[in-house]
């Protein structure tokens, strides 16, 4: 669904229309360049126990093409020419000097992406405004960079376990080692995701997602799709040699316009259907445009299978041809100068997992992921998927009687509150979740709804803009818990699906135990809890009761709220925030671990502890109980270029 930022900004806590909403999550604290005396937004730290490392990598693809016969301007729209995309992963900092410049300074990827006033134009034009209102609407976070290093030093070292609910270590957790899992390699090997964006998206409008999934102890690849779904999207081609646009031509698979072949790059706007340039809106009478929305997962499709095919190559230590052939250098548009340069490519040779691959994605790209669990044998590295707000209309249609078809592998649905009020897309997820569970070969499923968020509630748009959200869209769970309860969630369940070698990279050892809890099948969820909009903004926004008196005060209210849940000795309860609409049997997941080889005593216990599957010892699980750090500090600095 489109979403559009704009506006002032003022950051509104949890609301009072969130009964008992906990505080978000502690974050470690930020340099001079992300405080207010900087003109612009800032992204919040990530929290887990690692910091985190981007690589901005574009290459040609290997088979290059075009798909389906749409064209504009005489030109094919949806080609496959180069794979872009930002790698987020775990780093330390002991050896500082490799990820620094020749200037002697860090660097960190913008937000925005290059060029920025071109990419804030797109924007205007994908909300229907003119383009010169990007720069307007887009003012704050021209500035914004992603609380990560760009080219820093892959880690090494295993993290110590951290709490996810309550931490309060901040850099100290972050610059020190943790104890090694008895059995696991000296080095951890960490496990890989891959993240599809939604229409309107880029690779870095998810960057907080992605961020905290690395932080603790994932390495995730969002890939930049250039199929039209995004509000501007640069592709490079190289100068000379394989790759060079007449190179691409010359099997009649790819073309291209003059202009483009002149200035040696093409440009890649929002792709508006033809005569129906509504087709996500709930209420559009012309539906879907099939033709174009089909075409563009399977573009998209082919270009996570070059992104995997990239992170092969990685993987097995030949990462200096990714850097030769990378066209996100000096000289090439939309690029920063640092290129990869100084990434030491032989730390990266066998040290993330190329089986058991996570799947994830949010709105049209949580469509995409659904297309990856239904080709189990097109995809058979992927073993789970996380599918967040997932507009089910956009994807590709399939007979449900047919076996072959159907979603294969665990599955984690999370809606937001507007796109659960969303009948027909509600009814696609359930549908989701009914497939993954069905036999001859059922997974584990889970269906929850994150109470008082709307569409953008889990990108960076919330983060970025709150007062639009609250404002227009009527958003009253605070974004930065909104941002917690999606990874907590998620962690939750790749802990329970992933086998234990993977999930013991997770140190997270205290959770809130959100997909344990009872069951609330919307339609017994009491009418008093839900903030339906009215008929014509369902899936656009909310509802907020008696709002003239929640705008007095919002933070007020929430903390006149749990201040009163103390005096009454009322403790928090997963499901004050969540709706949990479905969850399976323990008997249900013990058997899919048993039937891919995943289970073993430790998830055993740790299933029935209710706790993630990473837990070195039972005295780690002690609510509240502090961890006890080892001596061994992993030189740190706070972001400060």
């Amino acid at each position: 669904m489109p979403s559009f930022p704009g506006g002032l900004q003022t950051a509104p806590g949890p609301s009072q229309s969130v009964p008992h909403a906990q505080k978000p999550k502690v974050r470690p604290p930020r340099g001079w360049r992300d405080k207010i005396v900087f003109p612009g937004r800032s992204l919040p730290t990530y929290t887990g126990p690692y910091s985190v490392g981007t690589m901005e990598i574009e290459v040609p693809a290997k088979n290059p093409r075009y798909f389906s016969h749409i064209k504009r301007d005489g030109r094919h729209v949806l080609q496959l020419e180069t794979v872009l995309m930002t790698v987020y992963y775990p780093t330390s900092h002991h050896e500082r000097n490799l990820a620094q410049t020749e200037g002697g300074k860090l660097s960190r990827e913008l937000w925005l992406g290059r060029p920025r006033r071109k990419i804030a134009g797109g924007y205007a034009r994908f909300a229907g405004l003119p383009e010169w209102m990007g720069m307007f609407c887009f003012l704050p976070a021209m500035f914004t960079k992603l609380p990560a290093y760009r080219n820093a030093p892959l880690a090494r070292h295993w993290a110590p376990p951290v709490n996810t609910n309550n931490s309060s270590d901040g850099n100290y957790v972050k610059s020190r080692e943790g104890a090694r899992p008895e059995g696991a390699p000296e080095e951890p090997q960490f496990p890989l995701i891959f993240f599809s964006h939604g229409l309107g998206g880029m690779r870095t409008m998810y960057s907080s997602v992605c961020g905290e999934f690395a932080s603790y102890g994932f390495i995730v690849v969002a890939v930049e799709h250039r199929d039209g779904s995004g509000p501007r999207t640069y592709i490079n081609h190289r100068k000379r040699g394989r790759g060079t646009m007449p190179d691409m031509e010359k099997d009649g698979n790819l073309d291209h316009r003059p202009e483009e072949r002149g200035r040696g790059y093409d440009v890649i706007d929002y792709i508006f259907p033809k005569d129906n340039p509504d087709d996500t809106s709930p209420h559009n009478k012309k539906g879907v445009d099939r033709e174009l929305r089909s075409a563009q997962i399977e573009l998209r499709l082919a270009e996570l299978e070059e992104a995997y095919e990239v992170m092969k190559t990685i993987h097995a230590g030949d990462g200096q041809s990714i850097a030769d052939r990378n066209l996100r250098k000096k000289g090439y548009k939309a690029s920063s100068s640092h290129g990869l340069v100084p990434v030491d490519w032989s730390s990266w040779k066998g040290r993330f997992h190329l089986e058991h691959v996570t799947a994830c994605g949010h709105s049209f790209g949580a469509a995409t992921v659904s297309e990856m669990l239904r080709q189990a044998e097109r995809f058979p590295y992927i073993s789970q998927g996380i599918i967040y707000d997932i507009w089910g209309a956009g994807a590709t249609a399939h007979e449900q009687s047919m076996a072959e078809t159907r979603v294969h592998g665990p599955l984690l649905a999370i809606n937001s509150e507007a796109f659960t009020y969303w009948p027909s897309n509600f009814e696609y997820v359930e549908d989701c979740i009914n497939e993954a569970q069905e036999k001859p070969d059922p997974s584990p499923s889970w269906l929850l709804t994150l109470r008082g968020t709307v569409h953008v509630s889990q990108s960076d748009f919330s983060l970025l803009y709150p007062h639009v959200c609250s404002l227009f869209l009527k958003m009253v769970q605070g974004p930065q818990r909104a941002l917690d309860l999606n990874i907590n969630a998620s962690l939750e369940f790749l802990s329970h699906v992933l086998p234990t070698d993977l999930a013991a990279v997770n140190r997270a050892y205290k959770n809130e135990n959100l997909l344990e809890s009872e069951p609330a099948p919307l339609d017994r969820v009491p009418s008093e809890q839900m903030h339906r909009p009215d008929d014509k903004f369902v899936a656009m926004r909310l509802k907020i009761r008696h709002e003239w008196l929640y705008r007095i005060s919002p933070r007020l209210f929430s903390k006149a709220d749990r201040a009163a849940a103390r005096r009454q000795g009322r403790k928090a309860q997963s499901d004050d925030e969540i709706w949990l609409h479905v969850k399976p049997t323990p008997e249900a997941i013990e058997a899919y671990l048993h039937e891919t080889g995943g289970e073993n005593q430790l998830k055993q216990a740790a299933r029935k502890g209710h706790l993630p599957m990473a837990a070195d010892s039972a005295e780690q699980h002690e609510g509240g109980s502090r961890v006890v750090l080892d001596a061994h500090p992993v030189q740190d600095q706070t972001f400060g270029g």
